[in-house]
């Protein structure tokens, strides 16, 4: 019996106390002026809300909310793309351009920039795609056995870099990545992209020495759902020489469009065909 009266006593206090809610403490002075008026009165007493959850809601609100209330799809970034400079080609950092004679980073079928800062090599990455552009680092000028750096763009727009290793003509991601400081950005149909990584690593199959030279692959190509997919050239462009990260070159290859005349035999073709049309036939 002196149980069960206690319970009842205990379930009234419950109810009164706002059912499952916090019974202010007498010491509470907030809390007692939240209940009453100043001579003691009943005062309005707000509702109990569980503190958890108002913390959490109004955490998430200012974290992922804009300012008109919409969720962000993604974390706004904080400065805007720098933009890559070729003025600084030859001089503070190495090129290597593909495509049209003249063009630039925001005009080369392919463009990738390298410079030393500290114990790192940031390099510039920039193609006409709309879904990836990498290169590669080779003892050989083949692919296969390569350590490969790939900016992919994935269906958020975002713009993310990864580390693969290339299996013969397949490119496998490896998920130690030793990019830092990255940047990236789809813009005008084109994927750029901005990144640093160390100069050494702890010797391991998948990722060279940058202290060495190597021969650069070249290579972009389509992304289904942020994954790569076959290059858009059968043959890639590759450095016709191992590239040093210790000298700061600026080397133009012409794309497949602009090679034909620079061929010595069809320069003795037309030269032929010149002379034929001129002296005309016997």
């Amino acid at each position: 019996m002196i149980f069960l009266r206690r319970l009842v006593q205990l379930v009234v206090l419950l109810i009164q106390s706002g059912w499952w809610g916090v019974a202010p403490s007498p010491t509470d002075e907030g809390a007692l002026r939240a209940g009453h008026g100043e001579h003691g009165e009943p005062g309005h007493q707000e509702p109990h809300k569980d503190s958890y959850s108002t913390f959490a809601s109004e955490f998430l609100e200012s974290r992922y909310l804009s300012d008109d209330g919409y969720p962000f799809p993604t974390a706004p970034p904080v400065d805007p793309f720098a933009k890559i400079k070729v003025s600084d080609c030859g001089v503070t950092k190495g090129c290597i351009r593909y495509g049209k004679p003249g063009c630039d980073a925001e005009t080369c079928d392919y463009f990738l920039s390298y410079r030393r800062i500290g114990t790192d090599v940031e390099y510039e990455m920039s193609a006409d795609t709309d879904g990836w552009v990498a290169v590669g680092f080779s003892s050989d000028k083949k692919m296969g056995g390569d350590d490969v750096m790939g900016c992919v763009h994935d269906d958020n727009g975002r713009v993310r870099i990864h580390h693969f290793y290339n299996v013969g003509q397949w490119a496998k991601e490896i998920k130690r990545n030793p990019a830092r400081d990255e940047e990236g950005i789809f813009e005008n149909n084109r994927v750029t992209c901005r990144f640093k990584r160390p100069l050494y690593v702890p010797r391991e199959e998948t990722l060279v020495d940058l202290h060495l030279s190597w021969y650069y692959l070249f290579a972009w190509g389509p992304a289904i759902q942020g994954s790569i997919t076959r290059h858009d050239i059968d043959s890639p462009p590759v450095s016709d020489h191992m590239i040093s990260i210790y000298k700061y070159e600026d080397i133009f290859m012409p794309s497949t469009a602009y090679q034909t005349f620079n061929s010595p035999l069809c320069l003795l073709l037309i030269v032929a065909l010149t002379f034929y049309l001129l002296m005309g036939t016997p």
